[in-house]
């Protein structure tokens, strides 16, 4: 990815439609004397996807499942699980919205950690540089895969990107694996010549010792030891193992991905001077979609992604709330005239994605650009 100036964006343009949007949801949780953070279900979903994972995990290395196709269905479970954590459970902990107390959303962040992932390193790629600049090219590092993919209209096409819209899907699937091995270390060492993270060489050097720490356990307690003391063959477990990996990793990045890389979405270029025309909040009405908006239990399942307009627009507000709160999104921006990108359901997500995907790898059509 090549690094341009940081953007800007207006602060005199659509002031009245955020003052608006700002008021109405500050006077939804008044008038409901609810809080913004999560709440007794957000709690009773946190226990249930942690024994989802934590359960199957014990049974395979206790022993006590031993048949393959038993062993296979607990990873599966585990890849459930995993995924349910990293969008349900974590990501409101590492945006602050979980709980009212700064310490429980930093402990409860550190679940990424035991299914392999960073909390470092999430919360400077998530937070900082994807809400930031949502699907703006150089700065957003959803939409930077290095060339081997081509997200944004503003991307390089290379030859290889006419055939992604079939191998997309494969490495969508070893997502949460290139965490757990590589990614995270060179995203760390890439932010600090950036200038982001912590400052001082010994901070640094203790951020990554950390981290190498909490890998080296995570590959001991979920690989070598299922490997060492399942009764399943070390081979058997190593394809389950990667099965967990390949499942956990399709489900997560397809959720992101039909939030942002669709043909509803925007990708503005800022000028030469680093200015986008929008606020930022209409900038991020520009370049998210939601789906799926009358699915409870697959919103329930996806921590209120679904909805992530309204996370973008208030990601220190507990997923929990997003249906409600999407109405007042909606109707307000379509008070203003402004685009509120949504989609019926998943499949549909799916189908235009991957129909985005091909013309993004076999045209040079910069139509998705907006200035």
């Amino acid at each position: 990815m090549t690094f341009v100036k940081r953007p800007k964006f207006s602060k005199t343009a659509d002031k009245e439609f955020v003052t608006t949007l700002k008021a109405r949801v500050a006077d939804y949780f008044t008038e409901k004397q609810i809080s913004k953070n999560g709440n007794t279900g957000m709690v009773v979903k946190s226990i249930t996807l942690l024994l989802l994972y934590l359960i199957p995990l014990t049974l395979i290395i206790t022993g006590v499942v031993s048949h393959p196709a038993l062993l296979f269905f607990m990873w599966v479970l585990m890849a459930f699980g995993m995924a349910g954590i990293g969008m349900s459970v974590m990501h409101d902990a590492n945006h602050g919205s979980y709980s009212t107390n700064p310490k429980v959303n930093e402990y409860i962040g550190y679940l990424i950690n035991i299914l392999g992932g960073s909390a470092i390193v999430w919360k400077l790629q998530h937070n900082v540089l994807h809400h930031s600049f949502t699907n703006i090219e150089g700065h957003d590092g959803d939409i930077d895969t290095g060339g081997i993919l081509r997200l944004s209209p503003n991307t390089p096409r290379k030859w290889i990107h006419r055939l992604q819209a079939f191998y997309a899907w494969i490495l969508y699937g070893l997502t949460t694996l290139n965490w757990a091995t590589a990614k995270d270390f060179l995203q760390l060492f890439s932010y600090r010549k950036r200038g982001l993270g912590v400052k001082g060489r010994g901070k640094f050097t203790l951020q990554v010792t950390r981290m190498t720490t909490a890998k080296i356990i995570y590959w001991f307690v979920v690989l070598v030891l299922p490997m060492w003391l399942s009764p399943a063959p070390w081979w058997l477990t190593l394809i389950f193992f990667l099965s967990m990996h390949m499942i956990a990793g399709m489900i997560t990045t397809t959720i992101f991905q039909g939030a942002h890389v669709m043909p509803e979405a925007e990708y503005p270029s800022p000028d030469l001077e680093g200015k986008v025309g929008d606020s930022w909040f209409v900038h991020q009405l520009r370049t998210t979609c939601n789906f799926s908006p009358k699915s409870r239990v697959f919103s329930w399942f996806v921590g209120g992604l679904n909805y992530q307009i309204e996370h973008h627009l208030f990601p220190n507000i507990s997923h929990v709330h997003y249906r409600k709160l999407s109405k007042i999104v909606q109707e307000t921006a379509k008070e203003f005239n402004i685009p509120y990108h949504v989609y019926p359901n998943f499949m549909i997500v799916l189908w235009e994605h991957s129909k985005h995907l091909w013309r993004l790898g076999n045209s040079n059509s910069l139509a998705y650009i907006r200035i």
